[in-house]
Protein backbone atom coordinates (compact mmCIF):
# COMPACT_ATOMS: atom_id res chain seq x y z
CA UNK A 1 0.00 0.00 0.00
CA UNK A 2 1.36 3.45 -0.96
CA UNK A 3 1.85 6.23 1.60
CA UNK A 4 -1.06 8.13 -0.01
CA UNK A 5 -3.35 5.12 0.40
CA UNK A 6 -2.23 4.57 4.01
CA UNK A 7 -2.87 8.22 4.85
CA UNK A 8 -6.31 8.17 3.21
CA UNK A 9 -7.30 5.00 5.04
CA UNK A 10 -6.10 6.34 8.39
CA UNK A 11 -8.05 9.57 7.93
CA UNK A 12 -11.46 7.90 7.43
CA UNK A 13 -14.19 7.05 9.91
CA UNK A 14 -14.97 3.35 10.28
CA UNK A 15 -18.71 3.66 9.64
CA UNK A 16 -20.45 5.69 6.93
CA UNK A 17 -24.19 5.45 6.24
CA UNK A 18 -23.74 5.94 2.51
CA UNK A 19 -25.76 7.50 -0.29
CA UNK A 20 -26.56 7.02 -3.96
CA UNK A 21 -25.55 8.87 -7.11
CA UNK A 22 -29.17 10.01 -7.23
CA UNK A 23 -28.67 11.63 -3.81
CA UNK A 24 -25.51 13.34 -5.06
CA UNK A 25 -27.39 14.66 -8.09
CA UNK A 26 -30.26 15.94 -5.93
CA UNK A 27 -27.97 17.65 -3.42
CA UNK A 28 -26.01 19.45 -6.15
CA UNK A 29 -29.22 20.78 -7.65
CA UNK A 30 -30.51 21.80 -4.22
CA UNK A 31 -27.37 23.91 -3.77
CA UNK A 32 -28.20 25.79 -6.97
CA UNK A 33 -25.87 24.07 -9.44
CA UNK A 34 -26.88 22.45 -12.71
CA UNK A 35 -26.26 18.68 -12.73
CA UNK A 36 -27.07 15.62 -14.82
CA UNK A 37 -27.49 12.07 -13.56
CA UNK A 38 -26.20 9.63 -16.19
CA UNK A 39 -26.28 6.40 -14.13
CA UNK A 40 -27.23 5.63 -10.52
CA UNK A 41 -24.65 2.93 -9.82
CA UNK A 42 -24.07 1.29 -6.43
CA UNK A 43 -23.92 2.61 -2.86
CA UNK A 44 -21.40 5.42 -2.17
CA UNK A 45 -19.55 5.22 1.16
CA UNK A 46 -16.63 7.63 0.65
CA UNK A 47 -15.34 10.47 -1.49
CA UNK A 48 -11.92 11.41 -2.86
CA UNK A 49 -10.33 13.69 -5.46
CA UNK A 50 -7.22 11.51 -5.81
CA UNK A 51 -7.42 8.32 -7.88
CA UNK A 52 -4.58 6.85 -5.79
CA UNK A 53 -6.73 7.10 -2.65
CA UNK A 54 -9.86 5.44 -4.03
CA UNK A 55 -11.33 2.74 -1.81
CA UNK A 56 -14.25 0.41 -2.66
CA UNK A 57 -17.50 2.36 -2.57
CA UNK A 58 -15.95 5.80 -3.20
CA UNK A 59 -17.28 8.67 -5.24
CA UNK A 60 -14.29 9.71 -7.33
CA UNK A 61 -14.40 13.43 -8.14
CA UNK A 62 -12.54 13.92 -11.43
CA UNK A 63 -11.65 17.61 -11.73
CA UNK A 64 -9.72 19.44 -14.44
CA UNK A 65 -6.20 20.33 -13.30
CA UNK A 66 -3.37 22.55 -14.47
CA UNK A 67 -1.63 19.69 -16.32
CA UNK A 68 -4.24 16.96 -16.70
CA UNK A 69 -7.87 16.14 -16.10
CA UNK A 70 -8.80 13.79 -13.26
CA UNK A 71 -10.97 11.82 -15.65
CA UNK A 72 -7.80 10.57 -17.33
CA UNK A 73 -7.31 8.46 -14.19
CA UNK A 74 -10.91 7.25 -14.05
CA UNK A 75 -10.08 3.66 -14.97
CA UNK A 76 -7.53 3.46 -12.13
CA UNK A 77 -10.31 4.66 -9.80
CA UNK A 78 -12.73 2.10 -11.27
CA UNK A 79 -10.17 -0.68 -10.81
CA UNK A 80 -9.78 0.36 -7.16
CA UNK A 81 -13.54 -0.05 -6.60
CA UNK A 82 -15.05 3.38 -7.17
CA UNK A 83 -18.86 3.21 -6.95
CA UNK A 84 -19.42 6.41 -8.93
CA UNK A 85 -17.66 9.28 -10.65
CA UNK A 86 -18.53 12.96 -10.45
CA UNK A 87 -17.03 14.98 -13.29
CA UNK A 88 -17.80 17.63 -15.92
CA UNK A 89 -18.71 17.32 -19.60
CA UNK A 90 -15.06 17.28 -20.64
CA UNK A 91 -14.40 14.52 -18.10
CA UNK A 92 -17.25 12.40 -19.43
CA UNK A 93 -15.60 12.42 -22.84
CA UNK A 94 -12.29 11.26 -21.35
CA UNK A 95 -13.75 8.35 -19.38
CA UNK A 96 -14.91 6.40 -22.43
CA UNK A 97 -16.25 2.93 -21.79
CA UNK A 98 -17.14 2.25 -18.16
CA UNK A 99 -18.87 -0.60 -16.29
CA UNK A 100 -22.66 -0.41 -16.35
CA UNK A 101 -22.80 -0.52 -12.54
CA UNK A 102 -20.63 2.63 -12.23
CA UNK A 103 -22.61 5.70 -11.14
CA UNK A 104 -21.96 8.89 -13.12
CA UNK A 105 -23.00 12.47 -12.30
CA UNK A 106 -22.00 15.57 -14.27
CA UNK A 107 -21.71 19.21 -13.18
CA UNK A 108 -19.53 22.10 -14.29
CA UNK A 109 -19.19 23.42 -10.70
CA UNK A 110 -17.02 20.64 -9.33
CA UNK A 111 -14.87 22.64 -6.88
CA UNK A 112 -17.95 24.35 -5.47
CA UNK A 113 -19.70 21.08 -4.55
CA UNK A 114 -16.86 18.86 -3.29
CA UNK A 115 -16.86 20.32 0.24
CA UNK A 116 -20.63 20.16 0.81
CA UNK A 117 -20.72 16.65 -0.71
CA UNK A 118 -17.95 15.54 1.64
CA UNK A 119 -19.92 16.92 4.59
CA UNK A 120 -23.00 14.96 3.47
CA UNK A 121 -21.21 11.68 2.76
CA UNK A 122 -19.20 11.68 6.01
CA UNK A 123 -22.00 13.30 8.06
CA UNK A 124 -19.41 15.65 9.54
CA UNK A 125 -21.72 18.51 10.52
CA UNK A 126 -24.63 16.90 12.36
CA UNK A 127 -25.58 19.93 14.47
CA UNK A 128 -27.28 17.59 16.93
CA UNK A 129 -25.06 18.29 19.92
CA UNK A 130 -22.55 15.54 19.12
CA UNK A 131 -20.22 17.65 16.94
CA UNK A 132 -16.85 18.61 18.45
CA UNK A 133 -16.33 22.29 19.17
CA UNK A 134 -14.44 23.50 16.08
CA UNK A 135 -11.85 26.30 16.14
CA UNK A 136 -10.20 27.76 13.03
CA UNK A 137 -7.18 30.07 13.03
CA UNK A 138 -5.95 31.99 10.00
CA UNK A 139 -3.32 34.69 9.47
CA UNK A 140 0.25 34.89 8.24
CA UNK A 141 2.04 34.12 11.50
CA UNK A 142 1.00 32.42 14.73
CA UNK A 143 -1.58 29.94 13.39
CA UNK A 144 0.24 26.84 14.58
CA UNK A 145 1.07 28.11 18.06
CA UNK A 146 -2.45 29.44 18.60
CA UNK A 147 -4.04 26.11 17.66
CA UNK A 148 -1.74 24.25 20.07
CA UNK A 149 -2.63 26.75 22.80
CA UNK A 150 -6.34 26.28 22.11
CA UNK A 151 -5.95 22.52 22.38
CA UNK A 152 -4.06 22.92 25.63
CA UNK A 153 -6.83 25.09 27.08
CA UNK A 154 -9.57 22.68 26.02
CA UNK A 155 -7.64 19.65 27.30
CA UNK A 156 -7.19 21.37 30.66
CA UNK A 157 -10.98 21.86 30.72
CA UNK A 158 -11.47 18.12 30.30
CA UNK A 159 -11.97 17.87 26.55
CA UNK A 160 -10.45 15.19 24.35
CA UNK A 161 -8.81 17.27 21.65
CA UNK A 162 -7.96 16.98 17.96
CA UNK A 163 -5.83 19.13 15.69
CA UNK A 164 -5.32 19.66 11.95
CA UNK A 165 -2.25 21.73 11.13
CA UNK A 166 1.06 22.33 9.43
CA UNK A 167 3.05 20.02 11.67
CA UNK A 168 0.67 17.14 12.25
CA UNK A 169 -2.86 15.90 12.57
CA UNK A 170 -3.70 14.75 16.09
CA UNK A 171 -6.64 12.72 17.35
CA UNK A 172 -6.05 12.71 21.08
CA UNK A 173 -2.49 11.40 21.41
CA UNK A 174 -2.50 9.67 18.03
CA UNK A 175 -0.64 11.39 15.19
CA UNK A 176 -2.01 11.05 11.65
CA UNK A 177 0.24 11.86 8.65
CA UNK A 178 -0.27 15.32 7.12
CA UNK A 179 1.24 16.87 4.00
CA UNK A 180 -0.76 20.12 3.80
CA UNK A 181 -1.50 22.92 6.29
CA UNK A 182 -5.16 22.26 5.51
CA UNK A 183 -5.94 18.95 3.73
CA UNK A 184 -8.41 18.72 0.83
CA UNK A 185 -12.09 18.96 1.75
CA UNK A 186 -12.83 15.19 1.60
CA UNK A 187 -10.00 14.68 4.12
CA UNK A 188 -11.18 17.55 6.33
CA UNK A 189 -14.72 16.20 6.58
CA UNK A 190 -13.63 12.60 7.04
CA UNK A 191 -11.27 13.73 9.83
CA UNK A 192 -14.02 15.65 11.63
CA UNK A 193 -16.25 12.57 11.45
CA UNK A 194 -13.36 10.29 12.46
CA UNK A 195 -12.52 12.45 15.46
CA UNK A 196 -16.11 12.51 16.66
CA UNK A 197 -16.12 8.71 16.27
CA UNK A 198 -13.02 8.56 18.51
CA UNK A 199 -14.55 10.73 21.21
CA UNK A 200 -12.89 14.02 20.29
CA UNK A 201 -14.93 16.88 21.76
CA UNK A 202 -12.80 19.87 20.70
CA UNK A 203 -10.77 20.34 17.54
CA UNK A 204 -8.48 23.15 16.33
CA UNK A 205 -7.52 23.74 12.72
CA UNK A 206 -5.11 25.98 10.85
CA UNK A 207 -6.79 27.45 7.77
CA UNK A 208 -4.41 28.85 5.16
CA UNK A 209 -5.22 31.25 2.34
CA UNK A 210 -4.47 28.38 -0.07
CA UNK A 211 -7.11 26.28 1.68
CA UNK A 212 -9.68 29.04 1.31
CA UNK A 213 -8.82 29.75 -2.32
CA UNK A 214 -8.97 26.05 -3.21
CA UNK A 215 -12.17 25.56 -1.17
CA UNK A 216 -10.67 22.94 1.15
CA UNK A 217 -12.87 23.97 4.07
CA UNK A 218 -16.13 24.36 2.16
CA UNK A 219 -18.98 22.74 4.05
CA UNK A 220 -17.35 23.27 7.46
CA UNK A 221 -18.87 25.73 9.93
CA UNK A 222 -16.56 26.53 12.85
CA UNK A 223 -17.79 27.54 16.28
CA UNK A 224 -15.13 30.26 16.44
CA UNK A 225 -12.69 31.49 13.79
CA UNK A 226 -9.72 33.65 14.77
CA UNK A 227 -7.32 35.96 12.89
CA UNK A 228 -3.72 36.54 14.00
CA UNK A 229 -2.14 39.07 11.60
CA UNK A 230 -1.38 39.74 7.95
CA UNK A 231 2.16 40.38 6.74
CA UNK A 232 3.97 39.86 3.46
CA UNK A 233 3.96 36.22 2.37
CA UNK A 234 2.61 34.09 -0.49
CA UNK A 235 2.56 37.04 -2.90
CA UNK A 236 3.76 34.62 -5.59
CA UNK A 237 0.25 33.13 -5.33
CA UNK A 238 -1.88 36.16 -4.48
CA UNK A 239 -0.06 38.92 -6.35
CA UNK A 240 -0.79 41.67 -3.83
CA UNK A 241 -1.46 42.19 -0.14
CA UNK A 242 -5.01 43.27 -0.97
CA UNK A 243 -5.70 39.95 -2.71
CA UNK A 244 -4.00 38.07 0.13
CA UNK A 245 -6.24 39.85 2.66
CA UNK A 246 -9.34 39.05 0.60
CA UNK A 247 -8.41 35.34 0.61
CA UNK A 248 -8.11 35.29 4.41
CA UNK A 249 -11.36 37.23 4.79
CA UNK A 250 -13.23 34.37 3.09
CA UNK A 251 -13.08 32.47 6.41
CA UNK A 252 -15.19 35.09 8.15
CA UNK A 253 -18.65 34.44 6.73
CA UNK A 254 -21.74 32.97 8.34
CA UNK A 255 -21.35 29.83 6.22
CA UNK A 256 -17.91 29.17 7.71
CA UNK A 257 -18.04 30.52 11.26
CA UNK A 258 -20.58 31.29 13.98
CA UNK A 259 -18.30 33.78 15.76
CA UNK A 260 -15.09 35.56 14.82
CA UNK A 261 -12.24 37.00 16.89
CA UNK A 262 -10.08 39.43 14.91
CA UNK A 263 -6.71 40.63 16.22
CA UNK A 264 -6.83 44.31 15.30
CA UNK A 265 -3.37 45.77 15.75
CA UNK A 266 -2.77 47.47 12.40
CA UNK A 267 -4.47 48.56 9.19
CA UNK A 268 -4.77 44.98 7.90
CA UNK A 269 -6.39 43.89 11.14
CA UNK A 270 -8.85 46.78 10.86
CA UNK A 271 -9.59 45.82 7.26
CA UNK A 272 -10.18 42.20 8.29
CA UNK A 273 -12.45 43.36 11.11
CA UNK A 274 -14.52 45.43 8.70
CA UNK A 275 -14.81 42.54 6.24
CA UNK A 276 -15.88 40.14 9.00
CA UNK A 277 -18.50 42.52 10.37
CA UNK A 278 -19.82 43.11 6.85
CA UNK A 279 -20.18 39.39 6.21
CA UNK A 280 -21.22 38.12 9.66
CA UNK A 281 -22.87 41.07 11.40
CA UNK A 282 -21.38 43.10 14.23
CA UNK A 283 -23.05 40.93 16.87
CA UNK A 284 -21.00 37.89 15.78
CA UNK A 285 -17.57 39.54 15.54
CA UNK A 286 -15.28 40.71 18.34
CA UNK A 287 -12.05 42.66 18.11
CA UNK A 288 -8.94 41.83 20.12
CA UNK A 289 -6.37 44.60 20.58
CA UNK A 290 -2.94 43.20 21.54
CA UNK A 291 -0.68 45.98 20.25
CA UNK A 292 1.83 43.31 19.16
CA UNK A 293 1.96 41.97 22.71
CA UNK A 294 3.22 45.22 24.29
CA UNK A 295 -0.01 45.63 26.23
CA UNK A 296 -1.75 48.77 27.47
CA UNK A 297 -1.39 50.54 30.82
CA UNK A 298 -5.14 50.55 31.24
CA UNK A 299 -8.29 49.40 29.51
CA UNK A 300 -9.42 52.07 27.00
CA UNK A 301 -12.58 53.85 28.15
CA UNK A 302 -14.17 53.50 24.71
CA UNK A 303 -13.67 49.73 24.43
CA UNK A 304 -16.90 48.18 23.13
CA UNK A 305 -18.70 45.82 25.52
CA UNK A 306 -17.93 42.74 23.39
CA UNK A 307 -14.35 43.63 22.39
CA UNK A 308 -11.16 42.62 24.18
CA UNK A 309 -7.83 44.26 25.01
CA UNK A 310 -4.53 42.78 26.17
CA UNK A 311 -3.21 44.57 29.25
CA UNK A 312 -0.83 44.29 32.22
CA UNK A 313 1.87 42.48 30.26
CA UNK A 314 4.84 41.73 32.53
CA UNK A 315 8.02 39.81 31.81
CA UNK A 316 8.21 36.53 33.77
CA UNK A 317 11.36 34.52 33.07
CA UNK A 318 11.64 34.17 29.30
CA UNK A 319 7.86 34.45 29.03
CA UNK A 320 5.16 36.88 30.16
CA UNK A 321 2.22 37.26 32.52
CA UNK A 322 -0.79 39.16 31.18
CA UNK A 323 -4.53 39.80 31.30
CA UNK A 324 -7.15 40.24 28.60
CA UNK A 325 -10.17 42.32 29.49
CA UNK A 326 -13.51 42.61 27.72
CA UNK A 327 -15.37 45.90 27.46
CA UNK A 328 -18.09 44.65 29.82
CA UNK A 329 -15.52 43.97 32.54
CA UNK A 330 -14.92 40.24 32.01
CA UNK A 331 -11.26 39.51 32.78
CA UNK A 332 -9.01 36.56 31.86
CA UNK A 333 -5.59 36.21 33.53
CA UNK A 334 -2.80 33.93 32.39
CA UNK A 335 0.85 33.55 31.50
CA UNK A 336 3.00 31.80 28.93
CA UNK A 337 6.59 30.67 29.28
CA UNK A 338 7.05 30.74 25.49
CA UNK A 339 9.48 33.53 24.57
CA UNK A 340 8.55 36.57 22.46
CA UNK A 341 5.94 39.30 22.64
CA UNK A 342 4.09 37.78 19.70
CA UNK A 343 3.42 34.65 21.73
CA UNK A 344 1.55 36.84 24.19
CA UNK A 345 -0.66 37.89 21.28
CA UNK A 346 -1.12 34.24 20.31
CA UNK A 347 -1.97 33.30 23.90
CA UNK A 348 -4.45 36.17 24.23
CA UNK A 349 -6.16 35.11 20.99
CA UNK A 350 -6.42 31.49 22.15
CA UNK A 351 -7.89 32.53 25.51
CA UNK A 352 -10.43 34.86 23.93
CA UNK A 353 -11.47 32.29 21.30
CA UNK A 354 -12.07 29.75 24.06
CA UNK A 355 -14.19 32.25 25.97
CA UNK A 356 -16.16 33.20 22.85
CA UNK A 357 -16.96 29.53 22.26
CA UNK A 358 -19.23 29.72 25.30
CA UNK A 359 -16.98 28.68 28.18
CA UNK A 360 -17.76 30.55 31.38
CA UNK A 361 -14.97 33.03 32.26
CA UNK A 362 -14.69 31.70 35.82
CA UNK A 363 -14.17 28.15 34.62
CA UNK A 364 -11.72 29.35 31.98
CA UNK A 365 -9.69 31.35 34.48
CA UNK A 366 -9.39 28.24 36.59
CA UNK A 367 -7.16 26.62 33.95
CA UNK A 368 -5.57 29.77 32.52
CA UNK A 369 -3.92 30.61 35.83
CA UNK A 370 -1.77 27.50 35.43
CA UNK A 371 1.24 28.75 33.43
CA UNK A 372 1.56 25.41 31.64
CA UNK A 373 -1.84 25.80 29.95
CA UNK A 374 -0.55 28.40 27.50
CA UNK A 375 2.94 26.89 27.27
CA UNK A 376 2.43 23.89 24.98
CA UNK A 377 5.38 22.31 23.22
CA UNK A 378 4.99 23.52 19.65
CA UNK A 379 7.53 21.75 17.44
CA UNK A 380 9.78 24.22 15.65
CA UNK A 381 8.07 27.34 17.03
CA UNK A 382 10.51 29.29 19.24
CA UNK A 383 11.78 25.89 20.34
CA UNK A 384 14.58 26.14 22.88
CA UNK A 385 17.53 23.75 22.35
CA UNK A 386 20.14 25.25 24.71
CA UNK A 387 20.34 27.94 27.40
CA UNK A 388 24.00 29.12 27.38
CA UNK A 389 24.09 30.31 24.67
CA UNK A 390 20.36 30.63 24.16
CA UNK A 391 19.75 28.54 21.04
CA UNK A 392 16.31 28.66 19.44
CA UNK A 393 14.84 27.07 16.31
CA UNK A 394 11.85 28.85 14.77
CA UNK A 395 9.74 28.57 11.63
CA UNK A 396 10.04 32.32 10.86
CA UNK A 397 10.19 32.37 7.06
CA UNK A 398 8.84 35.79 6.08
CA UNK A 399 9.95 39.34 6.92
CA UNK A 400 7.54 40.08 9.77
CA UNK A 401 8.05 36.74 11.50
CA UNK A 402 11.83 37.05 11.17
CA UNK A 403 11.86 40.52 12.70
CA UNK A 404 9.69 39.51 15.64
CA UNK A 405 11.74 36.37 16.28
CA UNK A 406 14.96 38.38 16.29
CA UNK A 407 13.51 40.90 18.73
CA UNK A 408 12.42 38.05 20.98
CA UNK A 409 15.89 36.47 21.23
CA UNK A 410 17.84 39.70 21.82
CA UNK A 411 19.70 38.98 25.09
CA UNK A 412 19.08 41.19 28.10
CA UNK A 413 22.83 41.33 28.82
CA UNK A 414 24.44 44.28 27.05
CA UNK A 415 27.44 42.24 25.96
CA UNK A 416 25.37 39.40 24.47
CA UNK A 417 25.39 39.07 20.68
CA UNK A 418 22.51 38.02 18.43
CA UNK A 419 23.49 35.43 15.81
CA UNK A 420 21.09 34.34 13.09
CA UNK A 421 21.21 31.50 10.56
CA UNK A 422 18.55 31.64 7.86
CA UNK A 423 17.82 31.59 4.13
CA UNK A 424 14.89 31.95 1.76
CA UNK A 425 12.79 29.31 0.07
CA UNK A 426 13.20 28.64 -3.63
CA UNK A 427 10.32 29.02 -6.08
CA UNK A 428 8.48 31.34 -3.70
CA UNK A 429 7.99 35.10 -3.28
CA UNK A 430 11.30 36.58 -4.48
CA UNK A 431 10.48 40.08 -3.24
CA UNK A 432 10.94 39.07 0.39
CA UNK A 433 14.51 37.79 -0.05
CA UNK A 434 16.38 41.14 0.21
CA UNK A 435 13.82 42.34 2.78
CA UNK A 436 14.69 39.42 5.04
CA UNK A 437 18.39 40.06 4.54
CA UNK A 438 17.94 43.68 5.59
CA UNK A 439 15.89 42.73 8.65
CA UNK A 440 18.55 40.26 9.76
CA UNK A 441 21.25 42.91 9.38
CA UNK A 442 19.24 45.42 11.39
CA UNK A 443 18.59 43.11 14.35
CA UNK A 444 21.59 40.76 14.56
CA UNK A 445 25.30 41.16 15.20
CA UNK A 446 26.29 38.10 13.17
CA UNK A 447 24.25 37.16 10.09
CA UNK A 448 24.88 33.80 8.44
CA UNK A 449 22.94 33.34 5.22
CA UNK A 450 22.45 29.77 4.06
CA UNK A 451 20.02 27.57 2.13
CA UNK A 452 16.42 26.98 3.16
CA UNK A 453 14.49 24.69 0.77
CA UNK A 454 15.72 25.66 -2.70
CA UNK A 455 13.37 23.16 -4.38
CA UNK A 456 14.29 23.13 -8.09
CA UNK A 457 15.86 26.60 -8.04
CA UNK A 458 19.63 27.12 -7.99
CA UNK A 459 20.38 27.92 -4.31
CA UNK A 460 23.32 30.25 -4.99
CA UNK A 461 21.29 33.16 -6.46
CA UNK A 462 18.76 32.81 -3.63
CA UNK A 463 21.49 33.30 -1.03
CA UNK A 464 22.94 36.17 -3.05
CA UNK A 465 19.58 37.97 -3.17
CA UNK A 466 19.24 37.67 0.61
CA UNK A 467 22.85 38.74 1.07
CA UNK A 468 22.35 41.80 -1.15
CA UNK A 469 19.61 43.06 1.15
CA UNK A 470 21.83 42.53 4.19
CA UNK A 471 24.81 44.25 2.53
CA UNK A 472 22.72 47.29 1.63
CA UNK A 473 21.48 47.57 5.20
CA UNK A 474 25.03 47.15 6.51
CA UNK A 475 26.24 49.96 4.24
CA UNK A 476 23.53 52.19 5.72
CA UNK A 477 24.73 51.56 9.28
CA UNK A 478 22.73 48.49 10.34
CA UNK A 479 23.69 46.60 13.49
CA UNK A 480 25.39 43.66 11.77
CA UNK A 481 29.13 43.33 12.30
CA UNK A 482 29.80 40.00 10.61
CA UNK A 483 28.00 38.88 7.44
CA UNK A 484 28.64 35.39 6.08
CA UNK A 485 27.28 33.29 3.23
CA UNK A 486 27.69 29.63 4.18
CA UNK A 487 26.34 26.41 2.67
CA UNK A 488 25.29 23.71 3.33
CA UNK A 489 22.91 24.54 6.16
CA UNK A 490 24.41 22.18 8.74
CA UNK A 491 27.80 23.84 8.23
CA UNK A 492 26.21 27.27 8.68
CA UNK A 493 24.62 26.16 11.97
CA UNK A 494 27.95 24.83 13.20
CA UNK A 495 29.62 28.12 12.26
CA UNK A 496 27.03 30.07 14.28
CA UNK A 497 27.72 28.00 17.39
CA UNK A 498 31.48 28.27 16.84
CA UNK A 499 31.16 32.08 16.92
CA UNK A 500 28.88 32.13 19.99
CA UNK A 501 29.65 32.75 23.63
CA UNK A 502 27.55 31.63 26.61
CA UNK A 503 25.77 35.01 26.90
CA UNK A 504 24.78 35.14 23.22
CA UNK A 505 21.55 34.17 21.44
CA UNK A 506 21.42 32.00 18.34
CA UNK A 507 18.31 31.94 16.15
CA UNK A 508 18.07 29.30 13.42
CA UNK A 509 15.09 30.41 11.38
CA UNK A 510 12.95 29.33 8.46
CA UNK A 511 12.40 25.58 8.70
CA UNK A 512 11.21 24.96 12.26
CA UNK A 513 9.81 21.44 12.62
CA UNK A 514 10.78 20.26 9.13
CA UNK A 515 13.03 17.21 9.00
CA UNK A 516 13.90 17.14 5.30
CA UNK A 517 15.35 19.76 2.98
CA UNK A 518 14.19 19.64 -0.64
CA UNK A 519 17.08 20.19 -3.07
CA UNK A 520 16.51 19.64 -6.79
CA UNK A 521 13.59 17.32 -6.16
CA UNK A 522 15.43 15.24 -3.54
CA UNK A 523 14.52 15.25 0.16
CA UNK A 524 17.68 15.36 2.26
CA UNK A 525 17.48 14.52 5.98
CA UNK A 526 17.93 17.76 7.90
CA UNK A 527 16.42 18.76 11.25
CA UNK A 528 17.58 22.18 12.49
CA UNK A 529 16.91 21.15 16.10
CA UNK A 530 19.20 18.12 15.80
CA UNK A 531 21.90 20.12 14.02
CA UNK A 532 21.84 22.83 16.67
CA UNK A 533 22.11 20.24 19.45
CA UNK A 534 25.02 18.51 17.72
CA UNK A 535 26.83 21.80 17.15
CA UNK A 536 26.35 22.92 20.76
CA UNK A 537 27.77 19.64 22.03
CA UNK A 538 30.65 19.69 19.57
CA UNK A 539 31.68 23.14 20.83
CA UNK A 540 31.36 22.26 24.51
CA UNK A 541 27.96 23.75 25.34
CA UNK A 542 25.10 22.04 27.19
CA UNK A 543 21.77 21.22 25.55
CA UNK A 544 18.32 20.69 27.02
CA UNK A 545 17.42 17.09 28.01
CA UNK A 546 15.21 16.40 24.97
CA UNK A 547 18.23 16.73 22.68
CA UNK A 548 20.95 15.10 24.78
CA UNK A 549 20.95 11.92 22.69
CA UNK A 550 21.75 14.01 19.61
CA UNK A 551 24.42 15.84 21.59
CA UNK A 552 26.00 12.57 22.72
CA UNK A 553 26.11 11.41 19.11
CA UNK A 554 28.11 14.52 18.25
CA UNK A 555 30.51 13.95 21.15
CA UNK A 556 31.16 10.30 20.25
Amino acid sequence: MSSEEQTAQTMRPSTVTGCSAQDVHTWIQTWGHAARLIRSGSRITGITMDSREVQPGDLYVALPGAKSHGAQFAHAAISAGAAAILTDDAGEGLIGEAPHELGLVLTEDLRAVVGPLSAKIYDSQRRDGTDPTLFAVTGTNGKTTTTYMLNSIMAALGHRTGLIGTIEILAGNESIPSKLTTPESPHVHSLISLMRERGITSMSMEVSSHALDYRRVDGVQYNVAGFTNLTQDHLDLHGSMEAYCASKAALFTTDRARRAVITTDDAWGEQMLGAAIGAMGIENVVALFTNRGAGFDQVPADLADQDWVLTEVEREGIGHRFAVVRGDGVRLESSTALPADFNVSNAALAAVMACESGIEPGELNGVLRNSQTLTPVVPGRMQLIGMHPTAIVDFAHNPDALERALQAVDPAEQDGKVIIVFGATGERDQLKRPLMGAIAAQHADIVIITDDDPHDEDPTPIREAVEAGAQEAQAQGARVQTLLNVAPRATAIDKAVELAGPMDSILVAGRGHEVAQEVAGVDLDLDDRVEVARALAAHGFDVLPAYRDDAEEARS
